[in-house]
């Protein structure tokens, strides 16, 4: 079996650079022809504080995103499409054998915004901030050297990076001869004059509460950029959000909207949405540790009942892609399917389910479920309250178990504190919730089966406390293996056991989602070129905007 290696940079050549058509007069954004800004736009509410730090998670470049165009990385990962690697400030990297260790090559050619040369040091430098310390270790880089030789720069690793590697080559770079006056990057907000300055398409204009404004960087080393500003914006909710959508007012955003047709779609041709399937799933984990879900048995059934494709038509209303596989990989890692089981997969079977049941001792008294020790079956799926598409498929488990296998499921919508003490602490009987997305298989398994995740008796993933040595020794095995051969055989370790014992049910594709729309510009992702999903906070934004080129 060839496994999907594409996240695998190795021997790149240099990136082939993207140039727009030249930028017009910087026209509003909504205005017809070249030159017309952009509105990038958030659902978050205000953002009243200033605060350009790409490397903190709560500051306005990171809740906007507008850091993203400021600061690159290495390489950008595609997380949809063929899962691929492209170089971006370097002009290749190439992982060894065990990926314990990552070689860079700096771009030449390129320059930070204040006219300085970008060369390699720069790269060393803002990996060292995290290597002695300087710089909080958020991503779990778990770095044990940094060394530089010419442009070449050599980043050694204390443990595998394989399940990580968009961790690595999504790291922003900053420029040392700003960054060395920093004396804690873990708290400046970067609003010092001169101090916000990248290697980016975009350079920062004017900052206000109500909106980012950016200009094209004039000296950009990808050519010259066809959108000439950019405007980050932030909403107060998502109705608002789709409002800006709708009208114009906005041109490019993430979110879900419900009704997206009628609301967003409908209302100018030029509208679009697009959403990218990525390795990560909406999953339904279960606890394992308490009735009715300690029965395998029961937790088989289930999967032979639960119907994906109406999680994708009705509750995700299209934005998503079923999962059917017994394994519970999409087909995005069709290719890391064990032999044993490709081909293999659930579909709506009452009658099996029903059978699985009867076979373990189960029975019906009328319509309802009864389980061996004579206690009718029920059980409560919790979802936070406002997340519509989850609280949909909330009623859509509950139909389609009461009317297949007579189980009465309570449908509980708690606010979030509420339900994610409970996810964490382990009191929950299911809950819908995302998967750990590293690219690969080990995602869906290590958020399900890996006890790594349980920390002072409260759960990051692997919210059922699923703990077999066994897989966790495949597991392990998995993400440090130095060759496929390893990888492989620890699959089928892994897969055996999931499929055995179910301990949680993947239902659909998590999606990145993105709406824009072509007035202005073309050359945005689509169904057919995936090169990036459309989510305009993802680190590919960068490549998107080389992209697009004005319309008509």
């Amino acid at each position: 079996m060839r496994l999907r290696s594409s996240l695998v940079a190795v021997g790149l050549a240099a990136a082939t650079v993207l140039t727009g058509c030249a930028a017009g007069d910087g026209a509003e954004s909504g205005s017809e022809g070249t030159g017309a800004s952009l509105t990038i736009a958030k659902p978050d509410g205000a953002i009243t504080t200033e605060s350009n730090n790409p490397y903190l998670g709560d500051s306005s470049a990171s809740k906007y995103g507008y850091g993203k165009v400021i600061f690159e990385s290495l390489a950008l990962v595609n997380p949809t499409g063929d899962l691929g690697t492209t170089p971006w400030l370097a002009e290749s990297v190439e992982w060894n054998d065990d990926y314990t260790a990552l070689t860079a090559v700096a771009r030449d050619g390129v320059t930070w915004s204040d006219g300085e040369e970008f060369t390699a040091d720069d790269i060393a430098f803002s990996f060292t901030q995290v290597l002695d310390g300087t710089l909080n270790d958020t991503n779990a880089l778990d770095l044990k050297d940094v060394s530089v030789e010419g442009d070449t720069v050599r980043l050694d690793f204390n443990s595998s990076k394989y399940t990580q590697q968009s961790r690595v080559l999504h790291f922003q770079i900053v420029p040392e001869h700003i960054w060395q006056d920093i004396a804690d990057p873990n708290s400046d907000p970067l609003t010092g004059e001169g101090q916000v300055v990248g290697t980016g398409p975009y350079v920062l204009d004017q900052w206000t509460t109500e909106s980012v404004t950016l200009t094209a960087n004039p000296d950009y080393w990808g050519g010259e950029l066809a959108v000439p500003e950019l405007h980050y914006v932030s909403y107060g909710d998502n109705a608002a959000l789709t409002t800006a959508l709708a009208t114009g007012e906005a041109d490019w955003a993430q979110a879900f909207i419900p009704q997206i047709e009628d609301s967003y779609l409908s209302a100018d041709p030029d509208n679009h949405f697009l959403a990218s399937p990525t390795a990560g799933a909406g999953t339904l984990f279960l606890n394992l540790q308490t009735k009715p879900f300690d029965d395998p048995a029961l937790r088989r059934a289930l999967a032979w009942t639960i119907d994906r494709q109406a999680y994708v038509d009705i509750a995700r209303e299209g934005a998503s892609e079923a999962i059917w596989s017994v394994t519970g990989l999409g087909t995005l890692l069709e290719d890391e399917i064990v032999p044993e089981y490709a081909g293999q997969n659930y579909s709506v079977d009452i009658d099996k389910a029903r059978e699985i049941l009867a076979d373990a001792g189960y029975t019906w008294d009328g319509e309802t479920l009864i389980d061996p020790d004579g206690e009718p079956v029920s059980f409560s799926i919790s979802v936070p309250a406002g997340w519509s598409d989850w609280n949909t498929e909330q009623a859509l488990i509950a139909e389609e178990l009461k009317e297949g296998l007579g189980i009465e499921v309570k449908v509980d919508q708690p606010d979030w504190g509420g339900w994610d003490a409970a996810r964490q602490e382990g009191t929950f009987q299911a809950i819908i919730h995302w998967l750990e997305d590293t690219g690969n298989a080990y995602g869906l398994y290590t958020s399900t089966m890996d006890p790594k995740w349980i920390v002072d008796g409260k759960a990051a993933f692997n919210f059922g406390r699923f703990d077999d040595p066994a897989v966790t020794e495949a597991l392990n095995t998995y993400a440090n293996a130095s060759s496929e051969d390893e990888r492989e055989a620890a699959l089928t370790v892994i897969e055996t056991a999931f499929v055995e014992n179910v301990p949680a049910i993947p239902l659909g594709a998590h999606p990145l989602l993105g709406e824009f729309n072509t007035r202005n510009y073309v050359g945005w992702p689509s169904e057919d070129d995936q090169y990036a999903s459309a989510d305009p906070t993802q680190p590919a934004v960068v490549q998107i905007l080389t992209k697009l080129q004005p319309a008509g």
